[in-house]
């Protein structure tokens, strides 16, 4: 799930790479957003190579610089060292061109939640990387099987749901679509645990677990913002100490971006039709407008360079 809208015509280059890699050893991602970002560095961190894919030097070079300030605000905070950060990037292939992929074992995607760029996606790599790779989505609401059954190895399907901020939230979802082998389940749980997360197997439904839990939440939130009842602070508050959530709903939305889980809601309401899907209106106003949360600088909250919210 990702915010760059990255194009398929953008993306797929001539170039060629190289890399006889043993096991689970080599790793694609495409899309160098936020996710992806993410997960290169928590993949990366796990001492395993990493192939990231962008449309172009000006997104590449963005993400690059985006993941070296937050690994120097890891630094600022102790969790992690210079020579961890140094090691890590070392890991990171950054590249322009899909070919780059073609001996990797895992692919995982991380582009924006739109269904046929994800299956046109898939589609490209079908027919360039090796038979035996294992084809990953990061969807949180998209139908897996519809996916998988426009490829020719519907049965190395799988998704793997991260949580945003990747390298802190020790959870992964396993989507087993309808067409997913158990073979598939095996190598997806083994990289989990390889990459240090706890995996819960599902299966297909719209939302799956955590989506389809906290977005009602989110929603509800909004609602009570919009109503007046309460500031965006004070919800946010309430709920933390109240319930000892580590970020109140509000801040959590910011922290997603406010683009992606109106995505979510849209997608879960289209398909599942229950009310408490149904975005707030707040919500569409604030995407309109681009403030989109923490990856803007604004959105319930407005946040310093460093993503901190800023008091007002």
């Amino acid at each position: 799930m990702e915010d760059n809208d990255l194009k398929l015509e953008d993306i797929f280059g001539s170039s060629h790479f190289s890399n006889d890699a043993d096991g689970i050893n080599l790793i694609a991602i495409i899309g160098a957003g936020v996710m992806g970002q993410g997960l290169a560095q928590t993949i990366a961190g796990s001492g395993m190579e990493v192939i990231i894919v962008e449309k172009d030097n000006e997104h590449l070079n963005n993400a690059k610089q985006e993941l070296s300030d937050s690994l120097d605000r890891d630094i600022k905070r102790w969790s992690v060292t210079e020579s961890e950060k140094k090691a890590i990037l070392s890991r990171i292939n950054w590249k322009k061109n899909i070919e780059s992929v073609i001996k990797c074992d895992i692919i995982i995607e991380a582009v924006s939640e739109d269904f046929n760029l994800k299956k046109e996606l898939f589609q490209k790599l079908d027919g360039l990387v090796k038979e035996n790779t294992i084809f990953v989505s990061n969807t949180s609401t998209l139908s897996l099987t519809k996916i998988a059954e426009t490829i020719s190895r519907p049965d190395k399907m799988i998704g793997m749901h991260f949580l945003h901020p990747v390298p802190k939230i020790p959870l992964v979802e396993l989507v087993k679509c309808l067409h997913t082998s158990n073979g598939t389940v095996k190598i997806a749980k083994n990289f989990a645990t390889k990459i240090g997360k706890t995996s819960v197997e599902v299966y297909e439904y719209p939302g799956f677990v955590t989506t389809r839990a906290i977005v009602p939440l989110l929603n509800e939130a909004m609602y009570i913002l919009l109503e007046g009842v309460a500031t965006a602070e004070h919800i946010d508050t309430a709920m933390k100490l109240g319930y000892n959530f580590k970020n109140g709903p509000l801040e959590m939305a910011d922290m997603m971006g406010l683009d992606e889980v109106l995505a979510w809601m849209e997608t879960l309401w289209k398909t599942l039709g229950e009310p408490r899907y149904r975005a707030c209106p707040i919500l569409r106003k604030l995407v309109r407008e681009r403030k989109l949360g923490k990856k803007t600088g604004e959105g319930f909250y407005k946040y310093d360079k460093n993503g901190k919210i800023i008091k007002l």
